[in-house]
This record gives structure tokens, sequence and C-alpha cells, in this order.
């Protein structure tokens, strides 16, 4: 680099150079190296620069002398930055110092250099990156102005919309759904009932117990409707009604996402906006108990809500109100919106009724939310409601019903929901079999072959398989069971043989009644020598429940004992009469539950007389038809009511 400062002061040919030098004085010489040095400094950085540095370092009035050693004093402060140098060089010193500041002065030409390069380098890629950010800029301008869509999600938006004025599907449950309470059949107590819980100024949280198919869902909705035009509820004309499966509904401990109460969807890892993932603001979710605010939540089949779940909602029904937390809310950060900070300082308003519905018995729901609600029972339909929700569907589809059409249907299935379907399935039917005749537009009639051919092609069963007759029978009884909120009559029969060896009897009954029923059957072996006097160990008796049916109680225990009576006497019993209740291994009939199930199968099976124990007697609801009531406290009253002969005790004889 000192050989290039050479040239550039001594010129570019060495000989001139030489030339030169022999020419000039040594003061001469260092005078000019000086001014090349001011010179390539003046280069660097500028005359304005140099001027200001030279100010800094309290150097301008040494530039400015005519002494070449104070000249070199300048340069060296200027050029090694230090202001507090004040020894001026002389001699030698001069010379040396001359050499070591073009030294120097190379260095700072060479890294200028480089500094300039890397600089345009530099300058070069901001100017890219500029334009660059201004080509973004511009297309997000376009895209606002534009908004999200582009030809592509334009034709896909055309082709969706096109789609949705396309509808097969017509929903015969929504057609033929009733429309107002008086078109419920059925259930007239039960929609009082609820009436007076919900439809008041203080409305009551409900369970509503009752099997499937006989309009729990419907007359809920129908009975907020109703609520809302009175002018003493609480209910608003707006006051939703929001509706769920309760088997649907799930509980995540982790608490991702929970439809019923609300979930808070954290930034970043829970799908939060993008706004408020960007500043890291947590995203409270409202849930349905916030949608059914100042309204009804009806839950359907809350009996297979997740436990956890369930006694998490019941503390919303305590405080009208859902909680929200996350560990990302800070209530400081001034990112948060208004509405996200009373969420989580306040909770969401969730004061609402509660209406649930439940096909199981009340003993499997949780006590504690039995605790805080009413409950209402729906009755299971008889074949003569059935009837009438088939006669009344068939008008709305505008067809005419052959004879016995409705009763055909009401054989096979007691659930409304499901009469409707077989009628629906039976008009579609009947609607192509027009066609193929070309009779579409004559008028339409259901046929009891369209009924049997859908019966048929849905495998389904009659209802009710075993039936009254006017036909006494030594040996055979009907007693009674319930399943569910369904009773159904139980065919119990009997035979009675001499034992081979006297004394040596054997007495047995089907393994599948169940333990209960074997209990039952010792009692009725008891009471039958008591009443009797009859040594049962002189016969060999077996007592069947017909089908394998098994019973979980003992209210058996009386038809029991009247068909082994039966059977060793050889009495018969009526086959028009059911009976039930538990027997003592004294004789008495006793109390036994399920009682108006019971009554409702004896009546499904077309019986004209049920024997209940006197202890049920306040138990009978009031208003029953069709079937004669009859109460026995002891075996005696009950044979009396059941026998064909009366029911006199026929004492064994003696020996």
């Amino acid at each position: 680099m000192k050989e290039i400062l050479d040239r550039l002061m001594r010129g570019a040919r060495p000989s001139d150079s030489e030339t030169l030098s022999r020419r000039l004085s040594p003061e001469e010489q260092v005078g000019r190296q000086v001014g090349a040095l001011f010179g390539l400094l003046t280069n660097v950085w500028g005359p304005e620069r140099l001027v200001v540095k030279a100010g800094k370092m309290d150097a301008l009035g040494l530039m400015k002398s005519e002494r070449v050693e104070e000249q070199v004093l300048a340069l060296q402060r200027l050029v090694y930055d230090d202001p507090t140098l004040d020894t001026v060089p002389e001699g030698e010193a001069l010379l040396q110092a001359v050499d070591e500041l073009e030294d120097a002065i190379a260095d700072l030409v060479a890294r200028r250099t480089v500094e300039d390069k890397i600089e345009k380098k530099i300058q070069a890629r901001m100017q890219e990156r500029q334009e660059e950010y201004y080509r973004e800029i511009k297309q997000q301008v376009l895209r606002e102005d534009a908004g999200p869509e582009t030809t592509s999600t334009l034709k896909r938006l055309e082709r969706l919309e096109a789609l949705e004025k396309i509808s097969l599907h017509r929903s015969a449950a929504e057609l033929l759904r009733p429309r107002s309470l008086s078109e419920v059949v059925g259930q007239d107590r039960a929609i009082k009932a609820l009436l007076a819980k919900v439809a008041s100024p203080f409305p009551q949280h409900v369970i509503i117990y009752g099997p499937p198919g006989v309009g729990k869902t419907t007359v809920a909705r129908l009975v907020l409707e109703k609520a809302k035009q009175m002018p003493h509820t609480p209910f608003a004309k707006d006051a939703p009604f929001v509706e769920v499966d309760g088997s649907t509904l799930r509980w995540d401990p982790r608490e991702v996402t929970n439809p019923l109460l609300g979930s808070v969807h954290d930034p970043i890892y829970q799908g939060a906006r993008r706004d408020f993932a960007e500043t890291g603001v947590p995203e409270p979710r409202l849930g349905l108990v916030t949608e059914a605010h100042g309204g009804v939540l009806f839950i359907d089949e809350i009996g297979e809500m997740d436990p956890m779940l369930q006694i998490k909602l019941l503390k919303v029904l305590e405080d009208r109100r859902v909680t929200f937390e996350s560990s990302y809310y800070d209530a400081n950060d001034p990112n948060v919106p208004k509405y996200v900070k009373k969420l989580f300082e306040e909770g969401a308003p969730a004061d609402f009724i509660l209406i649930g519905a439940t096909t199981r018995d009340p003993s499997e729901i949780d006590p504690a939310l039995r605790s805080r609600c009413a409950e209402v029972f729906f009755e299971p339909l008889v074949p003569a409601d059935i009837v009438q929700i088939v006669e009344q569907a068939a008008q709305r589809l505008g067809v005419k019903l052959e004879p016995g059409v409705a009763g055909i249907v009401a054989d096979y299935t007691i659930e409304g929901r499901k009469a409707v379907g077989i009628l629906a399935d039976a008009y579609g039917l009947a609607l192509y079999q027009a066609s193929e005749a070309g009779q579409a537009d004559a008028p339409l009639t259901i046929t009891q072959e369209h009924v049997y051919e859908v019966i048929q092609a849905s495998r389904l069963s009659p209802n009710v398989l075993k039936k009254a007759s006017s036909t006494a029978e030594v040996g055979r009884i009907f007693g009674l069971g319930v399943l569910g909120y369904v009773g159904s009559v139980l065919e119990i029969e009997a035979v009675a043989f001499p034992a081979h060896e006297k004394g040596k009897g054997v007495l047995r009954i089907n393994d599948t009644a169940g333990s209960m029923t074997k209990d039952s059957l010792f009692n009725a072996a008891a009471v039958v020598r008591r009443v009797t006097g009859e040594d049962l160990s002189n016969w060999d008796v077996h007592v069947n429940v017909v089908g394998g049916g098994r019973i979980d109680g003992p209210s058996a225990g009386t038809a029991i004992y009247l068909a082994m009576i039966s059977a060793i006497q050889g009495r018969p019993i009526r086959q028009d009469v059911a009976i039930t209740g538990e027997v003592s291994i004294r004789g008495a009939v006793r109390a036994i539950g399920g009682v108006y199930e019971k009554i409702y199968g004896a009546r499904q099976a077309g019986m004209k007389r049920i024997v209940l124990p006197e202890e049920n007697r306040k138990d009978v609801p009031q208003g029953v038809t069709g079937i004669e009531i009859c109460f026995a406290s002891t075996i005696e009253e009950a044979m009396a009511l059941v026998l064909a002969d009366g029911g006199a005790v026929s004492m064994a004889s003696a020996g």
C-alpha cells in the first residue's frame, strides 16, 4: 500500500521520481509528502468532515502552520484520532512519523475502499427489499379492496349456492309433528304437569321421564311457546329453545372444547383468531347454556351425559352464569378487548330453564340433578292412541286409510314416532305403485297390504304376543311385569304330577326366571299347604315363565301360587284376568311397584280385569278406563277374582 502512495505522490515513472528527488531539498520533499497525505485524507473523508474532525482534534491551527513539523502533528492527531498528542516531531523522528502516517493512511484508504464496496452491496440489497416490501403492501391493499375472493373461489361459491337450491329430503316427522298441544295424543296429564312447572311466574327445572317416541321433545317445545304467550311468565316473545342430545355431549378434561358450557381457545394452541393469536390473547367461546339464556335448554337423553359434565352443569344452574379461565389471560394487557375482559372477570349469563328428557328409570339419574329438578312422567301410548296418531297423520298427508290400517300399525308399535314412520313408508309404497300404474294423480288410499309389506320389510314383530281369551285354562295365568316405562303381561304356566315316591316330589322353575322368582315359588309352596293343606312333597311341580322372561322382583308370587293351585287341583283360571302382587308365607298379598305401567300392560293385552294388592289402591291413577281394577289383601280374595269357579278353597283329603 505504501508503494501505491509513493506512486500517487511521486508520479507513475520511477526515473522521473528520482530526478525530482534530486532537485528538491529534504524539507521540500517532506512537505510534498505531507501535502499528498492531506489530499488522501480529503478524498477519504471529504473536505467538510476533515475540517470538522480537525476542529474536534484541535488540529486546525496546526494544519495552517507554515512548519512541516506542526502539519505532521496535525496529521497524527487526525489519523490516530488523539487530540492529546503534543510532541512536534523533528529530524529523524519527523521522517519516521511520516512513514508511519503513510502506512496508517494506506490502511485507512484500503478499509475505505472495502467499506464502499460493501456499502454499495448493502444499498442494492436494501433497494431490493424496499421494492419487495412495496409490492407486498400493494398486494395487501389490493386484497383489502377486493376482499379474499378470487375467480376460483367465486365459482365455487356459485356452485355451492346452486346446490343449496336442490333438496330431495322432507322429513315425515317434521311434516307430521304436532303443531299445538291439543294435537298431542295420550299425554294430557303430563302436559298439564309440565305447563304448571314451566308456564309459571317461577318456572322450575324439569326432568321428563317416559318411553321413547311419546312426544317428550315436541311437548317441551310447545310448552315454551304456550308460556311465551302468557303474561305472567318471565319468558320473552323471542325466548330461545335450544335442543341438544345428551349422548353426544362429552367432558374433555383438557377443556379444549365444551359445546355445552363454553370453552377458551388459547392463542397458538387452540386456534384463536389470528389477531388474538398474534397478540397472545385467549378467546372465550360461548356454549349452549348462554345461547339458551332467557329460554329453555332441552337436553334429550340427559341420563347419558358424562357424570363430570352433569356436575359442571349443576354449578351453572346454581350460579346462573358460566365462568372462563385461562393461564394466558392478563387483565393488564392493553390488547385484551373489553368483551373478552368482561367474560373472564364476570362470566357469561346463563339464566335458563333446563328441561331434560330420559328413558331411564329415575333411580339411574344423578341424585344431585334430580334434587334441583321437578319431575314429570310421560305415559306409554295405548293402541287407541296409536290409532288416533295414524289417522291424524293420514289427514296431514291427504290420503285415505283402508279400514283396519291404523289398528294394524297399533299392533306393531307403541311409539308415536315409529307409527308415523310406518305410515310414511306405506304412503311412499302406495305412491310408487300408483305411479307405476299410471294413476299418480288419482286419490291415494293406503291399504292393509301396503302396511303389511312395510312391516315385513322392516322385520317388525307384534307389540303384544300374549292376548286375553274368554276360555279358562288349567295351570295357565297372566302375571304382569315392567320394562322401563312399559308394562307387559307375563305368561306363567304350571304342571303337576303325583310323585313317584310319596314325600319325594320335586319343585322346579326355569333358571332364566331369576333368583327372586325362585323365592316366590317357595313362598307360594308354603302358602299352598297353609291354605289347602296339600303337601307339595307329594307332587312333582314344574313352573315355567313362558319365553324365559327374567323377573327381577317378587311381584309374580300371587300368579305363581294360583298357577300351582290350578295345576294341582285341576281348577281352571280365567284368561282375561291379569294379577300382580307379592305373596307372603302367611298368605297376604303385598304391595308392588310400577302400578300404572302394569295397568297399561294389562290393557295392551286386552285384559278385562286386573287384580292388584289392596295396599296399592292409592297408587291407581284417576280416570283409568277400559279395564276393571280389583284389589285383594289375601290370597283367598285373589283366588276368588281369578279362578273360574269362584275361588272356593278345596282342602286336600287327610292322608
